[in-house]
């Protein structure tokens, strides 16, 4: 997960440089059309073996759920700073934490709830909503994070059912064809420096996401989550040192009650997780 968020937070920057150069749809349809061709090796054996029509499922649904997140995503990030999108995606691990509880079964201890509503206020001190007009972008990235978040959820099923590559493989294919009518619909023709740029994001983007879910496999998502708010202090340094974006002392503040009430709760688990695996006493006798 701390790879994810590096392979991200680059993607972010990448994004962000375009400046909104091309209509969100077809900018999100070639960033996939490249991450597809990249998983193609790993694409081509599986298809040819198939699945089962409860995996298809699954990976029409997710599909569906990404196209509606990159599309908002990169609209978001052609309209407020990078620091401020990677801040409202913080809604985005506790939607999947929430989720996983109520639809996955997995344990949400009294602390995590806690830290849950400690994050959600750090993001309303972000969004700040009533003392600032709203922009546009924010909505967006708002509706973004509600995709990502039960996209994730899909992901983390199909990840107990096939190997990680194929769960990335087949979400890029899914979501190129999904986007597909939606770019041509707003074509404009890219420059070749344009295409150059949203390659590189394809390749942080689906390396960010294998990971990813690697991660889901290995562990719980009520663990694994909580390290993706780490981006935030990247995000900012890129923002600022970058692209000379204001350092706004809300967005740092919400974030930062966010990645310390999930930083504690994370370190809480890990205390819990070393006890479980130290043996009793009685263990090492007789």
């Amino acid at each position: 997960m701390l790879v994810t968020g590096l392979c991200f937070v680059a993607v972010n920057g990448i994004v962000r440089g375009l400046e909104g150069a091309l209509p969100a749809p077809q900018a999100a349809f070639i960033r996939f059309l490249f991450g597809t061709a990249f998983m193609l090796p790993v694409l081509l054996p599986v298809l040819r073996r198939g699945f089962g029509r409860q995996l298809w499922a699954g990976f029409a649904l997710r599909g569906a759920l990404h196209v509606l997140g990159v599309v908002a995503w990169f609209y978001a990030m052609s309209r407020i700073t990078v620091a401020e999108v990677t801040a409202i995606g913080f809604l985005n691990p506790i939607m999947v934490t929430i989720g996983a509880a109520l639809f996955l079964g997995e344990k949400l201890a009294l602390r995590r709830m806690i830290a849950i509503a400690v994050a959600l206020l750090g993001a309303l001190i972000v969004l700040r909503p009533g003392l600032r007009p709203l922009d546009p972008g924010h909505l967006s990235q708002i509706c973004a994070a509600v995709g990502f978040g039960a996209s994730y959820l899909v992901a983390s099923r199909l990840s107990r059912q096939v190997p990680a590559s194929t769960v990335v493989a087949m979400m890029s294919l899914c979501v190129a064809i999904g986007l597909a009518p939606l770019a041509i619909a707003v074509w404009t023709p890219p420059t070749l420096v344009q295409i150059g740029w949203l390659a590189l994001v394809a390749v942080f983007a689906t390396l960010g996401h294998y990971t990813m879910t690697r991660a889901f496999a290995a562990a719980p998502l009520t663990v694994t989550q909580p390290v993706t708010f780490l981006q935030l202090i990247w995000a900012s340094l890129l923002g600022v040192l970058v692209f000379h974006e204001p350092l706004d002392i809300w967005v740092i503040l919400g974030g930062g009650l966010m990645i310390g009430s999930i930083t504690y709760i994370t370190w809480r688990e890990a205390q819990k997780r070393a006890r479980l695996k130290t043996p009793p006493v009685t263990a090492t006798k007789g």
